[in-house]
């Protein structure tokens, strides 16, 4: 009897909802706000590049072809001992990303953000000199530097790189 009565409750409530109809099926969510990153930039050509210290900031050496502007540059803070790598590449507002070093039979993974260097929007990132992130920097073959939608950066050996980590590295010690 139970079991009867129970049924009877089932199909009773069943009965006080309509089926569905295609109708329901038309529904759609409401559009998000569409969000997209910039165009992708080409990989800069990089034949000739050199690393060179700053004119303008000391403890800071800039990476490019002479007389053209800066590709990247590493620059040491004294007054935190950090070490500091920026990408002059457009950068989207609020944009984060990873700057790749690979070479020299190292990886090296370099968080990133937008910044403001000379009134326009770059990829920063400021790191521990200790950090072995570093460690593509160092050695006598090339390496690159990849960041998404900036294109990939060849970069020529040289020991200026090292040099300047040494010298950032010595200073928080």
């Amino acid at each position: 009897m139970r079991g009867r009565l129970a049924l009877g409750l089932v199909v009773a409530l069943a009965a006080c909802k309509p089926p569905p109809t295609d109708e329901t099926l038309a529904r759609t969510a409401p559009e998000a706000e569409k969000s997209f990153a910039s165009t992708p930039v080409p990989s800069p050509e990089t034949d000739g590049a050199i690393w060179a210290p700053s004119e303008r900031v000391e403890q800071r050496i800039v990476y490019g072809i002479p007389g053209e502007p800066a590709l990247i540059a590493l620059a040491c803070d004294e007054s935190d001992g950090t070490l500091s790598v920026t990408r002059f590449s457009p950068a989207d507002e609020e944009a984060q990303a990873m700057l790749a070093l690979v070479g020299n039979g190292h990886v090296g993974r370099l968080p990133v953000d937008q910044a403001e260097a000379d009134g326009r929007r770059v990829w920063k990132g400021t790191h521990d000199p200790a950090s072995e992130e570093w460690e593509p920097l160092a050695g006598p073959r090339r390496l690159i530097a990849t960041l998404p939608g900036a294109g990939t950066v060849e970069i020529n050996p040289s020991p200026l790189p090292m040099e300047l980590i040494e010298r950032c590295r010595s200073q928080t010690r």
